[in-house]
Parts: structure tokens; sequence; C-alpha cells
């Protein structure tokens, strides 16, 4: 029998990182799909069942072939995979009042247990499910809970297990530790897998790719385009190479100048800029028979972003041919990643993911291409933190290793654009729920008329922004935060005021908007203001710890000036699928804070100043 696990997708957001959990402990791994046929997952010596969207109960839900539990080898389900495991055999699973999106405390029942030995009595992990298991199958023990929510359960004469969290993202901190218990204690597994050479591997891949192609690589300027081009350079001739650096006017300040030395530190031959961002902001895109746009008169973010990859794309199409390259001997080349790929539902990856944003390097016209075998992702298998070691390890600057990641469509996409306030039929009675729970810890709670983009249980939510005001207790208000989000269903984004409407007031009763559309004025406002927060950050020695600085303008007038409104988001994560906001304690100091605030509010335009408390899960990384 060979040393290989099974990761069964039942369309999880993090079947990806379950399989490079189990790559770390030096395990094969092959990842397949739900429907996978038990007779073929013969000779592996473990399976493992992810996360998914759906709930086990409802028709159409992923439903794993039974007969993997007949196959006498141990068995881990995650999540979803907990509770089909459970309901396949004889027990119960039901949706649940209390849904649980974010860090979280269970406690470990049993001290015995093989799958969480080492664990301490009392383990924050990540929660992100609204189903939980309601009556437990024949056989099985509770091992670990979370309240009256059952976080683990195991039969350990069949071996197998279940866990309601999810041990494979950061978030949960001993997550490692039970997939080494799993692999080697529980499934006796030696740990003696190497994996091939990641970068001669996919130098080869490129080369099988290209042929005697052409190569138009994209460059925004961060590690991962950057990245592409430089194994690219490594594999083809550098006459193959061309690069286009598309400025769509929704750059950062400097940014433009930054891809152009970092280009000429790789030693590309063949290069353009094009500055488009009149073409950006009067384009329009068809889905269907319905013509979307002009962008600058565009609300909803997933038309936003369609608008944005397909005028992308089209300016691509024109700069092949100005650079005289026959598009039907030319290779499109990106530098997007794993989790861009899982969160855009991308059949590259999964079948029965639910998209959680529309990625702009996975638009249909991307899609059309890849159909034709004329793209090539060099980073499709990998994620943030791995593509950073394939940039050392092929000789590129410390410093643009490094680089925060930043979003293709730029700061297009942290403009929050709306014409009406977001305020549906619950809207009180859910500010009323909000209020409630932050009075609990001390805090004044309500609603903001504007909605955000979340992920919980796998899917993509849209919900409430709840905002918190009062005294800068970090820890108090992350309690309060995740608390609201577990009980206030609607809600999966919590921030706090800051400045003069933050310690010691009231939340301000805000029903209104200011309308806001993506015109040059409004782009160069967060422009100023982004810019800013990256300066102060700077100068207080503390950018580079955070894994990104996320700075976000909103249509909502906090302070009364008539202004728009910032959020910052200073983020830490390690594998970009999770994570969890900067402390204003121990990340960043309460003083930086204080003079990001003075310095945004100084700037004309600018309104109240916010600061996100929120994990992902439940909100994303973005605000849309």
């Amino acid at each position: 029998m060979s040393e290989k696990i099974a990761i069964i997708d039942c369309g999880a957001q993090y079947a990806k990182v379950i399989d490079r959990r189990v790559r770390e402990l030096a395990v094969e791994s092959d990842i397949l799909p739900w429907e996978t046929a038990a007779d073929t997952l013969k000779g592996y010596r473990g399976i493992i069942i992810s996360g998914g969207p759906e709930s086990v109960y409802a028709p159409g839900a992923p439903a794993c072939d039974p007969g993997i539990l007949a196959l006498g080898v141990p068995v881990l389900g995650i999540c979803y995979g907990m509770q089909w495991l459970n309901q396949t055999l004889g027990g119960q699973v039901a949706s649940g009042a209390i849904k649980e999106y974010g860090e979280t405390m269970i406690d470990i029942l049993k001290k015995d247990s093989p799958l969480l030995k080492g664990f301490a009595a009392r383990e924050q992990v990540l929660m992100s499910h609204g189903d939980s298991v309601a009556q437990l199958a024949a056989g099985f023990e509770m091992s670990a809970a979370s309240g009256e929510i059952m976080a683990a359960i195991e039969d350990n004469e069949r071996r197998f297990y279940g866990v309601q969290f999810h041990p494979e993202v950061d978030l949960t901190i001993n997550g490692r530790l039970l997939f080494r218990n799993f692999l080697y204690d529980i499934c006796g597994l030696s740990g003696a897998y190497t994996m091939e050479n990641r970068i001669q591997k996919t130098v080869d891949e490129i080369r099988q790719a290209a042929g005697d192609n052409n190569v138009l690589v994209l460059v925004s300027g961060g590690v991962d385009s950057t990245v592409t081009a430089a194994l690219l350079l490594k594999a083809l001739d550098p006459d193959k190479v061309f690069a286009v650096h598309v400025d769509s006017g929704f750059m950062r300040v400097g940014e433009t100048d930054e891809v152009m030395h970092s280009l000429q530190i790789l030693g590309l031959k063949h290069f353009r800029v094009v500055h488009a961002a009149g073409e950006f902001l009067n384009g329009v895109t068809v889905r269907g028979e319905k013509t979307i746009g002009p962008l600058r008169q565009t609300v909803d973010p997933e038309e936003k972003r369609h608008i944005i990859g397909d005028v992308f794309m089209n300016i691509v199409d024109r700069e092949t041919k100005a650079l005289g390259l026959d598009p039907e001997h030319t290779m499109l080349a990106q530098g997007t990643l794993r989790p861009d790929l899982i969160e855009s539902a991308s059949a590259m990856v999964t079948k029965k993911a639910h998209t959680i944003k529309t990625h702009h390097n996975d638009s249909p016209l991307v899609r059309e291409l890849r159909e034709k075998g004329r793209v090539i992702e060099t980073n499709k298998d990998w994620h943030k933190d791995e593509v950073r070691q394939v940039g050392l390890e092929v000789g590129l600057p410390e410093a643009l290793v490094w680089r925060q990641p930043f979003p293709g469509p730029g700061l297009a996409t942290r403009i929050i654009c709306a014409r009406e306030p977001y305020t549906a039929d619950d809207f009180e009675q859910v500010g009323a729920q909000t209020a409630t729970v932050a009075a609990q810890y001390g805090f004044s709670g309500g609603l903001l008329p504007i909605r955000t983009v979340g992920v919980q249980g796998d899917g993509r939510s849209y919900g409430y922004l709840a905002a918190l005001a009062g005294a800068p207790d970090w820890d108090r208000l992350r309690e309060a935060a995740s608390q609201i989000t577990k009980v206030v269903h609607q809600v999966n984004r919590v921030v706090y005021c800051l400045g003069s409407i933050g310690n010691g007031s009231q939340v301000p009763p805000i029903r209104t908007i200011i309308p806001t559309l993506l015109e040059p004025d409004v782009v160069e406002l967060l422009r100023k203001a982004d810019d800013l927060v990256k300066r102060v950050l700077q100068s207080y020695q503390v950018y580079q710890r955070i894994s990104q600085v996320i700075v976000t303008m909103f249509p909502v007038d906090l302070a009364g000036n008539g202004g728009r409104s910032i959020a910052l988001r200073p983020f830490m994560t390690a594998d970009y699928m999770t994570g969890r906001p900067a402390s204003f304690t121990g990340d960043i100091p309460w003083e930086c804070v204080q003079e990001i605030v003075r310095g945004l509010q100084s700037i004309p335009g600018i309104s109240g100043v916010v600061y996100d408390l929120t994990s992902k899960p439940p909100a994303t990384m973005e605000w849309e």
C-alpha cells in the first residue's frame, strides 16, 4: 500500500490548504472530487473529507460514495466532511440557532483522544458553519465542544474522526498538530515523501505549454506576476517573452514606476506600459443580452470586476497586435494564485465551491482562452507564501518578494459605490440586535447603511456592516465583533469607530449615504488616503510586519462634514485564505493609529475613520 492520502473535495474554500498541510508533513496527497468511487480509493492509507458550502441534508448536496467507509482506512471529516460522516452512519445534522464564524474557543473533553493528542484543555480554532451535529451516530463519542456544539467526534474502533472546525488554517492554533496526529499516529505514515522540485517542474510545464509560441505576461508589479515573469525567463528564450503593464488609473501612488523598476531588474527585453485610465472609466462589457457599464457609472462590485477584467483583456489583445505578435501563436501568462481560483470557483480547482468573488484573472474571457489552451499560470498550485519562497529561490530581491499584495482592479474595488443606502426591511431589527450584543461588552453598537461581502460556511454572503463605539479596549472589541457575527446572522463585518466618534461616544444613527461612483476625483481621494496610511505605518516601522494593509472608502458621512469615510484593515495572514485583523496593541501602536486618523481627517472630503475588527471568515479581506 502506498504512502498516500486522498483528500475528497466537497467544494471547500480551503481544500488546497488541507493539501498544503499534508505536504508540509512530507506526505503525498491527491485532491479528488466528491463523486470519486470508493473502488478508485483502494491503496490510499487514509482519507480526508473536506468542508463545503452546502447543507448535507439539502437536495443535490455532495454525497460521497458510502463505500469509502468500508475500505478499512482512517477517515477524517472536516466541517461538512464531519457532518456527512455522521449523517451517513446514522446520526443527524441540523441548522443550529448558533452559527459560528471566526475564531472560537473549544473545550477538549477526551484527554486520550488520538486525534487531539497534545491539545490544551481549551484551544482556539476557526469555525465557519451554520449547521451542526444534532445527534451522534452509533459508535461515536464527542471529544471536543464549543458550548453546546459538537466540535469534534471520534470512533476509535473504526478509526473515523470528525472536526467541526478547520484545522488546515492558521487561525486554528494547533491545526498542524492535529494533522500530524492523524497522518503519523492514526494512519501510520512515516512522512518520507519528498516533493518534486517546484521550480524545475514548473519550468518543464512552461516549456511544454509554450512550445514554439511567444508568451505575453501581464505584470502588475506584485510578487505573483513578477515571479511568473522570472520563471518564463528561466524556461524560455528571452526573445520569446513579452511583458505588458496596464495602468488602469486605479494604481497607488508611484505604483507604475515601481513596476518598471522591478521589470528592469528581471532583465526583460520586451516591455510595454499602457496608460489606460480613461479607457477603463468609460469601459463597458456584455453579459448575455445586457450591456454593463460604463465603469464610472457602475455600482455592483461583480459588474465592476467583469468590466475591468474584460477591458483589461481587450487591451491585452490590442497590445499583442501592437507588439507584432500573432494572437493565434501567442500564449497569455499571468500570476493567478490557487486561492484566487478557489474563491472564484474556477473549474480548474473545484466543481462544487461557491463563488466568493469574481477574480479579474479568472474572467469569462480568460476562461475562454484557457479552454483553447492558450493560458500559462505558473502559480496556479501555489499560495502566496509559496510564491514568495519561489521568488527567493530564483533570485528576486527580498524587497520585491515581500511587497504587499494589491488587487488587480486596484483602488476600483476599494471604493464602495452606491446610489442608495442599503437598508432592507430588517434594518431596524438587526440594528437593535447588534446594539444589544454590543452593550453586553460595554460598547455602543449599530448598523451603517451599506453592505459588504463575506465568506460564511464556505459560501459568499452579503451582509450588513456593524459599527462599535466606546473605549479602545482591543480584546473586548474583538470579542464583541466575534459574538455579533455569530448571533446576528445578517452581519458579516464589524468595525470600530475611531477619532471624535469613537471613544466614549455613540454610533450615530445614520440612514443615508453620500452617492458614490468611480469618478476621477473620488479615486484620487482614496489614492491620497492610501498613501498617507502607508507612509505613517512605515514611519512607525510596522508596515513590513503586516501581511496586507487594505484602505477602503465607503459612502457614509460618519463625522457629519459631508465627506466619505475610510476603513482601515491591516490584516495578518500566512495563507491569504484566512486571517485576523492586526491589533492596535500588539501589532500596531495605538499612537500610530491615532496619527493615521488625524492625518486622514485633515484631508478635505474625508469624514470618519473606522477600523475593521473582523477575521476572515466571516468577512473577506476586501470589502467587495
